[in-house]
């Protein structure tokens, strides 16, 4: 069922569900400029075996209003959307799982609103902290010095952006996957493109959007609150990840109290089908757990 969410004032979401109506809600929320088709329908009907799933475009992307030209916010605005849309689809507490940027999203809601979550599950992104990562030889490493986006993907991203037509465009968001998922998977291009294309299709243009970059990422460290939480979370470790390379995902469980370690083989930074089998296993498992901690929590 898809719906649009009134999240802020001139701020319109689209948003849809899957899966039945009185199951545990979980939440997903994608990464920067990615509408929430990023959410392969695959990986969707698998957690809509045991979940009412939730995902939603962002502001500036998919069928959502492109508002940052003229009302400019900060990355902490999106973090507020999700709990919009939870609130639409009247959803008290929900599972979250988070990619990229919508990792830090994730975080954010862990940190601010953790009476909304039942768990968390947060992939490919770096630490909401200013905690120094401990490595296995007792090393205290600052979070700026961790390693950094690789280079190929640095070379991709900066590359100016033209407007070529649609095609071009496509071509150009496929070879951004190819980066993107690692090389440890064979890349499976006629799927990155069909993908692509319902995006383009679901958005009415095929125009690349920058808002995500632009918006104001101050405010967002939550080391405190992140090392204070009880709610129930899980860091996906990624071999083949591009973007936040370990040690992130490790850096993660140290800095997020009580947070479980969980590697999908294979993984980079997107979602091929390889991928949804075992990652939807990891989060189910996660969500499971989490579900009867709270049940057995509420009997006694």
């Amino acid at each position: 069922m898809e719906r649009f969410v009134d999240a802020a004032p001139g701020v319109r979401l689209w948003a849809e569900e899957h899966g039945p109506a009185d199951a545990p809600a979980l939440l997903l929320i994608m990464g920067a400029q990615a509408s929430g088709l990023g959410w392969p329908d695959e990986l969707v009907e698998l957690l809509a075996v045991r979940h009412r799933v939730i995902r939603y475009d962002h502001r500036d992307t998919g069928r959502s209003t492109a508002s940052f030209d003229e009302q400019p916010y900060p990355l902490t605005a999106l973090a507020e959307d999700a709990v919009a849309a939870l609130d639409a689809f009247g959803v008290e507490r929900a599972h979250v799982v988070g990619m990229s940027m919508g990792g830090m999203l994730t975080q954010l809601l862990v940190a601010d609103h953790p009476e909304r979550l039942l768990s968390a599950t947060v992939i490919g992104t770096s630490a909401l902290s200013s905690r120094p990562y401990v490595a296995p030889d007792g090393r205290r490493i600052p979070p700026e010095e961790l390693p950094g986006v690789s280079a190929e993907l640095m070379e991709l991203w900066s590359r100016p952006v033209e407007d070529l037509g649609p095609e071009a465009e496509l071509e150009r968001r496929v070879e951004h996957w190819r980066v993107l998922g690692g090389g440890l998977i064979p890349f499976d291009a006629a799927y990155a493109r069909e993908l692509e294309r319902r995006v383009i299709v679901h958005t009415g243009h095929h125009h690349a959007g920058t808002a995500h970059a632009r918006a104001d990422y101050s405010g967002m460290e939550r080391t405190e609150q992140l090392a204070a939480t009880e709610i129930p979370t899980l860091i996906t470790s990624a071999p083949a990840e591009p973007v936040a390379p370990a040690p992130h995902a490790q850096h993660l469980a140290q800095v997020i109290r009580g947070a479980r370690l969980v590697e999908i083989p294979g993984m980079g930074h997107a979602l091929p089908r390889e991928v949804h089998a075992p990652l939807a296993a990891a989060i189910l498992d996660h969500t499971a757990g989490a579900d009867a901690v709270l049940d057995h929590t509420d009997r006694s």
